[in-house]
């Protein structure tokens, strides 16, 4: 019998106010996998993200985790469903007047009632994971860029979630960081058995990364795939998406009137 997608995205639409952003959305994600979702800025996937995390709701279609229709739930079992949650923010979003340690420790404080000598087992554990326990006693404004993001992943993982949300986590590092973010990545999800989650431009980070991925485009999907299909896509938007080239589908100027007439010239 086939395992039931943790993640159920069905005809979800959403729209502010009178301007639509996502039009019949459809994606499923399963357990153990890393997908990716792709898109210009602007496209939408930022308010995915807050569909699945019930911020927000769909104008019209569901948002089902682990069986449960996330809008539709009270705020108790709301708030017991984002605890199987972890979410790693873009920059990392570290509590800049908190330790490492005490960075790590915040969601088993405020969310489990287990002692503090277990608490700093859990925390030294998390922070072995990323490779940084020798940083405990540092303050975030004493971290490089990468080992920030890596101590936020320590942070995102400290209930064990189900769903791990990672928004642009490769923005701003280096390649050395990059490249250990990324492969602590895939190697705690699959030591959790999560599922993951990543909204990124970083193409060829992702390709070694993920199992499938997902383009929006003009709040559809345009694309969708394994890397090796998305790679030979012969989707316009997505092959210059893929490729990084200036001429496609997405245009380098913003529409606008004749040029010659706004600079005053007559023609």
């Amino acid at each position: 019998m086939p395992q039931q997608p943790l993640v159920e995205i069905r005809d979800v639409n959403f729209a502010y106010g009178s301007r639509p952003i996502l039009k019949g959305i459809n994606m499923t994600f399963h357990k153990g996998q890393v997908i990716a979702i792709m898109g210009g800025s602007g496209c939408g996937k930022s308010t995915l993200f807050r569909l699945i995390g019930g911020a927000i709701k769909p104008t019209r279609g569901e948002v089902k985790i682990d069986g449960q229709v996330i809008h539709k739930l009270d705020q108790q079992a709301l708030y017991a469903m984002r605890r199987k949650m972890g979410v790693l923010f873009q920059f990392g979003a570290l509590f800049t007047d908190m330790s490492v340690y005490d960075n790590v420790a915040f969601q088993m404080r405020e969310h489990t009632d287990l002692p503090e000598e277990i608490i700093h087992d859990l925390v030294m554990m998390k922070l072995h994971t990323v490779g940084l326990r020798g940083t405990h006693a540092l303050m975030p404004s004493e971290l490089s860029g990468g080992m920030a993001r890596r101590v936020a992943l320590a942070r995102t993982i400290a209930l064990d979630p189900m769903l791990i949300l990672y928004d642009e986590p490769f923005t701003g590092l280096d390649p050395i960081s990059l490249t250990v973010v990324g492969d602590s990545i895939r190697r705690l999800n699959s030591a959790l058995g999560a599922t993951s989650v990543v909204v990124t431009h970083d193409i060829q980070e992702s390709m070694k990364l993920v199992d499938y991925i997902y383009f929006i485009a003009d709040g559809v999907i345009a694309a969708e795939g394994t890397p090796d299909e998305i790679e030979e896509s012969t989707t316009p938007f997505v092959h210059q998406f893929v490729h990084g080239e200036r001429d496609g589908p997405v245009p380098f100027h913003y529409p606008a009137g004749n040029y010659m007439q706004d600079l005053g010239v007559s023609i």
